[in-house]
């Protein structure tokens, strides 16, 4: 059985590391180069850097602190923000990034996915969904959450997959910052419905959290950013809480 993964998540905003509650409220958390080498040395299994606010302000991600990224830390990295075109991939990929995530071009162009996978592989596209539950069920958000769309949670993500995205990363937008745990009946769902993986977002809080994730969520990964940030979870504890509780990480 694959091991599952641990990522922290670096929002980025004005070139610091950002956190907020619900996708708002945002306090900083730290140097994005600094925060990315203590991960990578605790023992995390990747990185996933977020540009929050390039699709909302219509603008390029951040090549020049992926480089700087690339160069200090020795874990996978993902990329996500202001992703329009494959020239957009190619140049992330180039500053060393090994993945990218899309959210908002995803949505609004769909074929974009077939075209990464095609040109770059699968394993290099990861199709981030913002989800909230409302009263027409999940539905997908756009720009940082500010805008919603008609799109189904679970159709969406099992167009992407079938579209040629190598893994899904779900934010539950309701439980992202709350730490009340993660929208575990959505996370089975998709993991009943997508033959990909599925990385877990929104609403870490403790350890259990994670256990729970991969239990009843069956995620395959889990992504959190502010109890690694503000050291309430230090990343080698997690693990070993994991490894206890029967669950398959590296350590």
């Amino acid at each position: 059985m694959l091991a599952k993964r641990i990522i922290p998540c670096l929002d980025i905003k004005d070139g610091q590391t950002v956190k907020g509650t619900n996708f708002v409220n945002l306090r900083q958390a730290g140097d994005p180069v600094e925060l990315g080498k203590i991960y990578s040395e605790q023992g995390a299994d990747e990185l996933v850097y977020l540009d929050i606010t390039a699709s909302h302000e219509g603008r390029k991600t951040f090549t020049d602190l992926v480089k700087r990224i690339a160069a200090h830390i020795s874990i996978p990295f993902t990329v996500g923000g202001g992703i329009h075109e494959l020239s957009d991939v190619d140049c992330l990929l180039s500053a060393g990034a090994d993945k990218i995530s899309i959210n908002s071009s995803a949505i609004r162009n769909p074929q974009l996915i077939d075209d990464i996978a095609s040109h770059f592989g699968s394993q290099v596209c990861v199709v981030a969904i913002d989800a909230k539950q409302t009263a027409d069920g999940w539905k997908c958000y756009l720009n940082g959450g500010r805008k919603e769309t008609d799109r189904n949670l679970f159709e969406w993500a099992r167009e992407a997959n079938e579209r040629g995205a190598g893994e899904i990363l779900f934010t539950s937008m309701d439980h992202d910052g709350v730490k009340n745990g993660y929208a575990n009946d959505a996370l089975s769902q998709l993991s009943q419905i997508l033959t990909i993986p599925v990385i877990a977002s929104g609403g870490a809080g403790s350890k259990e959290h994670f256990r729970d994730a991969f239990t009843i969520g069956k995620a395959d990964a889990a992504l959190a950013a502010s109890v690694f940030h503000f050291g309430e979870i230090p990343i080698p504890e997690l693990k070993a809480y994991l490894c206890k509780e029967g669950i398959n990480v590296r350590v």
